[in-house]
């Protein structure tokens, strides 16, 4: 069975927006933006002269607005800059962000078409948009500047960077993740990562709608998730992973109590009965950090019945894999990995790094037993994400976990503008979860699994 899938999206003209600019600026608009910059730092610094910087937390974003707007629009005048209306709006809008922002990231993370932010030292900044890396005019005045903001993000989590701490991950207030590492490892500048968090939930439709995954192979995930089967889903970075993980939980019934672990919250779950659970770093002191094995072992006593881990990355793998043996059926994690036989792999390397003194045949048998389903999902050449494997693990052959792919994407060719062209398709295999699904009242056609029928083609 194949569905077609062939096009991609184009950005809309209006989606590329100031501090995104996919072309790098020439060396006149280069001149232009450092005095632009100089200029705001000038501006900013005298503002911090004028104003009660107390008072500001008792002011709506609005009246800071207004307030502030004015006292900037004075100081111009001061300054004595040539700058058109759209200009000085502009400028007005960077000192406020600079004063009660993330300065000149707050353009980027207002953007919602942009995923990730990348910042390559304090001249070079790239963003991710649509699955490709293109390059922002948006600048920071100096590595002081830069360090500065990285400074304000990892210190409203309780965080420091600096040459004694060069490296961190924090989070902003809307959950997007962050990393910065500066010198001495880094060698040309600071760099700063943000992967930002989804402020609309994308489900299981905008999936279908997007091509990422066709409809009937959406059906019987939908099945696989109400019958609990535990699932297991792997890719690479930034491959989707999280994504394709809050989509299959809107299929999990209302009246069973989930309990979710993060190293940083991502999940958005619609269901009323759900347990957040977020690790802890440890302090400036090197105390109090709270580990994902360390809640894995502690919800088994919150009296669960499914237990999403966003990431599995070191021994709470074992963990993982007891819960899903004893009575916690409909598990879920993701875990990175490059095929769904790389990734039951992966998990047993997890297991040899709890520190438990265990054959390698039995972790594989614990694997067998615990999972129930592969997912396996990547980024293309053209930066769509997809669904490329659908598999079951169906038990073990002598010392071999054994596993039987029911779905795949089949890549013909790309297009003239380097879209990669392909199709799904079923195997033809008829999964054992079938068994399963009927027991939940689920009936699944037989034709969902006919490698003769086709829908569309290349």
């Amino acid at each position: 069975m194949k569905w077609e899938i062939t096009g991609r999206r184009q950005p809309a003209a209006n989606e590329t927006d100031f501090g995104a600019q996919p072309v790098p600026p020439t060396g006149g608009e280069d001149s232009a933006i450092d005095k632009l910059l100089a200029l705001k730092t000038a501006i900013h610094r005298k503002l911090l002269d004028r104003i009660n910087l107390g008072v500001l937390d008792k002011l709506s974003r609005d009246q800071i607005d207004a307030e502030v707007g004015s006292i900037v629009l004075s100081l111009l005048i001061e300054e004595d800059a040539a700058l058109n209306t759209r200009e000085r709006e502009r400028l007005v809008g960077e000192v406020l962000d600079e004063l009660l922002g993330l300065g000149p990231l707050e353009p980027l993370l207002a953007d919602e078409s942009i995923t990730d932010i990348l910042v390559n030292g304090h001249k070079t900044v790239f963003v991710e948009r649509h699955g490709l890396l293109e390059r922002a005019t948006t600048r920071f005045q100096d590595e002081r500047h830069l360090l500065r903001i990285i400074q304000k993000i990892v210190s409203a989590v309780g965080r420091r960077v600096d040459e004694s701490s060069p490296f961190v991950d924090a989070r902003l207030a809307d959950g997007s993740r962050v990393n910065a590492i500066v010198a001495p490892l880094a060698i040309d500048g600071s760099l700063l990562s943000i992967r930002k968090f989804a402020k609309k939930r994308i489900g299981m439709s905008r999936l279908i709608e997007l091509g990422s995954i066709p409809a009937p192979v959406a059906e019987v995930l939908a099945a696989i998730v109400q019958s609990r089967r535990n699932v297991l889903i792997s890719g690479g970075t930034g491959s989707g992973k999280t994504t394709l993980l809050n989509a299959l939980t809107a299929f999990i019934d209302e009246r069973e109590r989930i309990v979710t672990i993060e190293d940083s919250a991502e999940l958005q779950l619609q269901q009323e009965h759900v347990a957040r659970l977020e690790t802890r770093p440890p302090n400036i002191e090197g105390r109090g950090e709270v580990t994902q094995r360390d809640l894995v072992k502690n919800a088994l006593r919150m009296r669960p019945d499914r237990i999403i881990v966003g990431e599995v990355r070191a021994g709470e793998a074992f963990d993982m894999l007891q819960a899903m043996n004893t009575g916690h059926d409909g598990s879920m994690t993701t875990v990175h990995a490059n095929t769904a036989r790389d990734a039951l792999s992966r998990v047993e390397q997890m297991i040899g790094m709890s520190g438990i003194d265990i054959a390698p045949a039995s972790a594989r048998a614990q694997i067998a037993a615990a999972i129930n389903v592969v997912i396996q999902i990547g980024r293309q050449a053209d930066g769509r994400r997809r669904l490329v494997s659908l598999a079951e693990v169906t038990g073990m052959e002598g010392p071999t976990i054994t596993m039987q792919e029911i779905f795949r994407f089949r890549m013909t060719g790309r297009s003239e503008n380097g879209d990669v062209l392909g199709h799904f398709e079923a195997t033809g295999i008829r999964p054992k979860f079938l068994q399963h699904a009927a027991e939940h009242g689920i009936e699944l056609s037989a034709e969902l699994f006919r490698p003769s029928l086709h829908i569309g083609g290349d």
